[in-house]
Parts: C-alpha cells; structure tokens; sequence
C-alpha cells in the first residue's frame, strides 16, 4: 500500500535531512514550503533544488505574510539578527511560525489523503524556540487528530519529527548515510541572493560546530569565515 507523507521543506539542513529520511522509509513524499515574508528567497531556491534532487512528487509554496505582524528580526527588518550568542528565546524566534505551518501542512495532507506529516524540528542543537519540543510536537498531533475529518474519522494523523533529540552533529551523520547534498542547502538567517551563508548567526554557528563535530568537511559557502 502507497503511503503519502507531507514534508516541511524550508531548503535547510534539517528539512532537508527529514525528507531523505522519509523517502528511505518509503514514503510518497509531498513537500510544503513557506514564503512568508522572511528575509531572503535563497532557502525557497534551496527547498526547490532539494525537492527536485530528492523526486518528490510535488512541491507547494504557501504565500503567508507573517511580517505584517513582524516580532521576530526574521520577518522585520527592524531587528536586527544577532551574531553573538544570546540568553532566553532569541530574536529570530518567529511567533507561532510552526504552528502556523503544520496547520496548513495539516490541511494539505486531509486533501491529499496523507496520514503522515514529517517536520525537522530539533530540541538538543537549536535555538531555544518553544515550538521545537517534544511536548509541542505531542500537542500538536493530539488537535490534529481533534479537528480534521480524517482524524474524526479514525485515520489517524502523526506527526514525525525524527530529529528531535539529535544533536546537529548526528543529524548530519544520518544525512550523509541517505545521501543529502548539503552544498545544496541553506540554513543562514541573513543568507545573500544566492545563497551565500553569513558565518555568525546563530543558525550558521549551529551549522558550522555540527560538521566540526561530524568529522564532515562542510560545504557551506560562507561570505564571513571567522
């Protein structure tokens, strides 16, 4: 039997690393991905590239403008994105962004009669985002099974966030062995046109220390190597 999964594709590290997992479990991937007003395009290139390379067998952009209501230094350009490490939920923390996001990945997978919903989601190597724990993944699936026909109906809907209590380094380790082209992918907050990685953001040094750590030489291209 064919099983369908949505997979959040924001052309980063992680998304992209949830998606080989799931096509290596034998799932008809669909892939969903936001223009939302963040800061640059480069990681919608980037989520194309990846879903392109990976055969999936569509990919969706959502338009949202989550910065009309700004709050975050991802959507308001106000804000400016930190380069040194900070305390508590950073700047670049974008309100209810994942729950905005696997509510529509929700919607879509009732549509395309897909149980199955995979999220890149990490607790361990993160930034402290209060939508990237296990008890929020855990809530989320519970109102996801409350309020759609399908759960309604009894075809239970999931969550997947197999990522959640790796670290960045064993992310990139289960990446590799499934094939993942990180060259291909983008995870900088402040990334130029093409793609080009700032090398100080928060999301860059995550990125940076988990090649260190996997003993994988990094294929980032960054404009800023210190």
């Amino acid at each position: 039997m064919t099983k369908k999964a949505v997979v959040l594709v924001s052309g980063g590290l992680d998304s992209s690393t949830v998606l080989a997992i799931a096509k290596q479990q034998g799932y008809q991937c669909y892939t969903l991905s936001f223009d939302y007003g963040q800061r640059h395009r480069s990681e919608l290139v980037a989520a194309q590239k990846v879903s392109k390379s990976m055969q999936v067998e569509q990919h969706k952009v959502v338009t949202l403008d989550l910065a009309t209501i700004g709050g975050s230094a991802l959507t308001d350009t106000s804000i400016e994105v930190p380069e040194q490490e900070t305390s508590g939920i950073p700047v670049t923390y974008v309100p209810a962004r994942n729950t905005v996001f696997l509510s529509i990945a929700l919607g879509w997978a009732e549509v395309l009669g897909a149980n199955d919903i995979f999220v890149g989601v990490n607790a361990v190597d993160y930034s402290g985002y209060p939508d990237c724990r296990p008890d929020y993944i855990k809530a989320f699936e519970q109102m996801a099974n409350l309020a759609t026909k399908a759960g309604v109906e009894g075809n239970k809907l999931s969550i997947h966030a197999p990522l959640i209590n790796m670290t960045k380094a064993q992310i990139i380790k289960v990446g590799v062995d499934c094939g993942v082209d990180y060259s291909a992918t983008v995870s900088c907050y402040q990334a130029a046109e093409d793609g080009t990685a700032c090398g100080v953001c928060d999301s860059c040094r995550l990125r940076k220390q988990g090649f260190l750590e996997a003993n994988v030489k990094d294929p980032t291209r960054y404009q800023n190597s210190t």
